[in-house]
């Protein structure tokens, strides 16, 4: 637990991303607004994001975690070009959790890209809020 957030007074900063072409928001905003009760400072990108958009926002508000909402059923293909992009921009220190439908079968794989965890339908809302809390990563500036 030294090594994470939850031993500061800041607030985790957490960048809530839809990557790729599904349109369906309302368990991001759900999840965000939790989020942002639970003391986070929250940062929604909105719809349609892409991994370059994704890590670009991440860099940009200098976010703790990436948390990336998909129910289309594209996270294999998706989630690999948004870990390459936060790598490239130089935010490969940020803690990457995943939500939504993904299949049993592919977590092993999504948590192989380095995602730190996969929240599917029905986790309670206080499991990924404790989660990231003790995971986030503490920064240097702060520890």
């Amino acid at each position: 637990m030294a090594d994470s957030a939850a031993n500061t007074d800041r607030s985790i900063r957490i960048l809530v991303a839809k990557p790729g072409l599904d349109g369906h928001d309302r368990g991001a905003k759900v999840l965000a607004r939790a989020f942002r009760d639970a003391g986070f400072e929250v940062i929604y990108t909105g719809l349609f994001q892409t991994p370059q958009m994704i890590a670009n926002a991440a860099l940009q508000e200098d976010v703790d975690v990436v948390g990336l909402s998909i129910l289309s059923g594209a996270h294999m293909s998706l989630f690999p070009p948004i870990m390459d992009e936060l790598r490239r921009v130089g935010r490969d220190d940020v803690l990457v959790v995943a939500g939504g439908t993904i299949p049993e079968d592919d977590i092993p794989a999504v948590l192989e890209m380095g995602i730190a965890a996969v929240f599917g339908p029905g986790t309670a809302l206080h499991t990924a809020i404790d989660f990231v809390r003790d995971h986030a990563p503490v920064r240097a500036d702060t520890a």
